[in-house]
């Protein structure tokens, strides 16, 4: 690829990486919309439908593990642009698959080019961003973290609803097209010194094991955890897991660098965001089922309820930035996510007569609490990991988003098929059971205090160097001066 054309690295990167990662998020949400319309027209029952996602979600975990070492092999510049390219030509051919086997192949495809997006762009914006700046790159993610997954079901709900289920994946097309020139155009370039050997065993393992996890929780709730499929599954990734862990442990050049979770920082930030993840997602599964299997609204009025927590996590972000050199992570970690933990637990109490701009205003809420640890966890967990090891770290922190919201899922998802979401009145007549969904928020209001407890482990002074505020330069809201032109630019 050819030397891009000179633009503050900051810009460049943010600019691509959000384009690609709103794409990325937005597509585990909006095709959900478009699974019974997919079912109809291919005469498939809604639990064979679900392979769509399930495929998606299977590939995007068997991918990750190999991200860090590609981006050092290759450069990161090239690496996350052949993933946008593929990513938005797998995009193209699920808008026009003709078949359920040619759409499944094509998520297949789309999401191991979703695999790579996530950490190879997280390891450009945090290479492109000294530490004093991490709190202003972590911002940069706020926009497709919180809308993305808000807007996923309203988007599908109209193109569904006007259009057609083509139009959920067709949708990411102008997007990465316009991403990839813009990154063609002007996106740096970075790379390790040395990324040293491919280490097949840590691959093929990894990819057993997080694929093999992966469906496991993805499927388990629906299909049972009886099941022998789920059970095979799930002792088969574990199984694989442990020996990944034995195996790399051993290797000089892994392809995890497990011994990251040495460093105490970067051990619990990642322990508190796979629960805050899974209590959070786990609720963006929940509230939309509560919404219209138990009250009867329809996707996109449902949807639409949604979207105030994006909003509150748009505006903290502008919050919890000014706050975090002042306060630390540690105070800050643990009121957001305890704030949460409360908010998840008001919601097991709607109901048929709850006020409706009472809901959302907690959902507001929910998402101004979550911004205050989505920001500061993702900020400090870099805090003490040398830069040579960001493709490494970037790498095993998005392994445990993915699982993280899996875990969500899966969790919830058996409370609420374990309690029964069906019960009958007095006439025998199936009605919705509002007790499972009040266990299910609550059992998610137990993973974010969870992650609160956690959050008190966190120390201050291991994320030091994070929280000097940036020098000024320039008029207010300027971005600062370009950072020196990075090694090894294609």
């Amino acid at each position: 690829m050819r030397s891009p054309t000179r633009m503050n690295p900051k810009i460049a990167v943010g600019v691509v990486f959000v384009a690609a990662l709103f794409m990325s998020i937005m597509d585990t949400t909006i095709v959900n919309v478009a699974l019974p319309a997919i079912g109809r027209e291919f005469g498939t029952d809604p639990a064979g439908v679900g392979v769509i996602n399930v495929g998606y979600l299977v590939s995007l975990a068997v991918f990750v593990p190999l991200s860090g070492w590609l981006g050092d092999r290759y450069g990161t510049r090239r690496v996350f642009l052949l993933s946008l390219a593929l990513f938005t030509l797998a995009s193209l051919l699920c808008g026009a698959a003709d078949s359920m086997t040619s759409l499944t192949l094509y998520r297949i495809l789309q999401g191991a080019a979703g695999g790579l997006l996530t950490p190879v762009g997280m390891t450009m914006l945090f290479r492109a961003f000294p530490q004093e700046e991490r709190m202003r790159a972590t911002r940069v993610l706020m926009l497709p973290t919180a809308v993305a997954p808000a807007a996923g079901p309203v988007l599908g709900g109209w193109l569904v609803d006007g259009w057609s289920w083509h139009w959920v994946f067709i949708v990411n097309v102008p997007v990465g097209l316009a991403a990839l020139v813009f990154g063609l155009l002007f996106l740096p370039d970075y790379r390790a010194e040395r990324a040293g050997r491919f280490d097949a065993a840590g691959f093929l393992l990894s990819a057993v094991g997080f694929g093999a996890t992966m469906y496991a929780l993805s499927e388990g709730a629906s299909e049972g955890w009886g099941s022998a499929r789920i059970l095979v599954s799930a002792l088969g990734g574990l199984v694989a897991l442990v020996a990944l862990v034995a195996v790399e442990l051993r290797r000089p050049e892994p392809m995890l660098d497990l011994r990251l979770f040495r460093d105490r920082i970067f051990r619990t930030t990642n322990l508190l965001s796979l629960f805050s993840g899974a209590a959070f997602l786990g609720m963006l599964y929940l509230f939309p089922l509560l919404m219209q299997d138990a009250l009867g609204m329809d996707a996109l009025h449902s949807g639409l309820m949604v979207f105030p927590e994006a909003l509150g996590v748009m505006l903290a972000s502008q919050v919890a930035g000014r706050l975090y050199p002042r306060f630390g992570p540690r105070r800050i970690l643990t009121a957001g996510a305890a704030v949460v933990a409360g908010c998840l637990a008001l919601m097991a109490a709607i109901g048929p007569e709850s006020n409706l701009w009472a809901v959302r205003a907690l959902l507001f809420v929910t998402g101004f609490a979550m911004a205050h640890v989505f920001m500061p966890s993702q900020t400090a967990a870099f805090a003490t990991v040398a830069p040579a090891a960001t493709g490494a770290a970037s790498t095993l922190y998005n392994a445990q988003r993915q699982l993280g919201s899996a875990l969500g899922v899966a969790v919830l998802g058996t409370v609420l098929t374990a309690v029964g979401p069906l019960a009958a009145d007095a006439s025998g007549t199936p009605v919705a059971n509002l007790a499972a969904y009040r266990a299910a928020f609550l059992t998610a209001a137990g993973l974010a205090l969870l992650a609160a407890l956690i959050a008190l482990l966190v120390r201050d002074s291991d994320a030091a160097a994070t929280m000097s505020p940036a020098p000024a330069r320039g008029g207010a809201g300027e971005l600062p001066e370009p950072a020196p032109e990075p090694a090894g630019t294609a």
